[in-house]
């Protein structure tokens, strides 16, 4: 009876939440853990890729690039996804925060087939300043505010517990965080097949 029990609970818990597979960019050979989420698949790495222009390192540090990905500019990121993938929207960040934080884990463990795989890369503010690196992701959304502003999605640690938002519109008289002159990073969704 305890055997079947465990059986149905862990059903219940990864329902909608399928094992990683492994995504190859042929652009670059980057090789990345993906994670299936609500029937949508992402990327669970930052992504990687270095186009000419629109892309950073955090302190200008190649080296940063395989534990943190790349930080790209909002124009940069909206058609920075290989081919077959595109950046997601605020809706798809939300549907992705209700339906993931009750049935896997936001953590970095790689071997873990139910994580995000978070990585917290920080970021490069519209004045150049780097800032945040293991202690936030910012991520790029496909949304936009207005000509100068869109929309990201944001995973903080605030005192070693995590505060996971997708910006509001509203927000940016108050926090200056939505210009897509800032350097955040990009995760991919699969497009859908039709």
């Amino acid at each position: 009876m305890k055997k079947g029990f465990s059986v149905f609970l862990f059903l219940i818990l990864f329902a909608g939440l399928d094992a990683q597979e492994k995504f190859t960019d042929k652009r670059d050979g980057n090789v990345y853990r993906t994670i299936t989420i609500a029937g949508v698949t992402w990327m669970a790495e930052n992504l990687k890729f270095k186009p000419k222009t629109g892309a950073f390192f955090f302190d200008n540090d190649s080296n940063n690039i395989p534990g943190y990905g790349v930080l790209y500019e909002w124009e940069t990121a909206k058609n920075i996804c290989p081919a077959g993938w595109h950046l997601p929207s605020g809706v798809d960040f939300r549907t992705l925060t209700n339906n993931f934080e009750q049935k896997g884990s936001w953590g970095k463990i790689a071997s873990d087939p139910s994580s995000f795989g978070i990585q917290l890369g920080g970021m490069q503010d519209y004045e150049g300043t780097f800032s945040e690196m293991d202690e936030s992701g910012y991520y790029w959304t496909s949304t936009e505010y207005d000509k100068t502003n869109a929309e990201y999605f944001s995973y903080l640690l605030i005192d070693d517990e995590p505060v996971v938002d997708v910006s509001r519109k509203e927000d940016i008289a108050d926090i200056h965080g939505t210009e897509k002159i800032n350097k955040y990073s990009v995760r991919c969704i699969k497009d859908s097949e039709k």
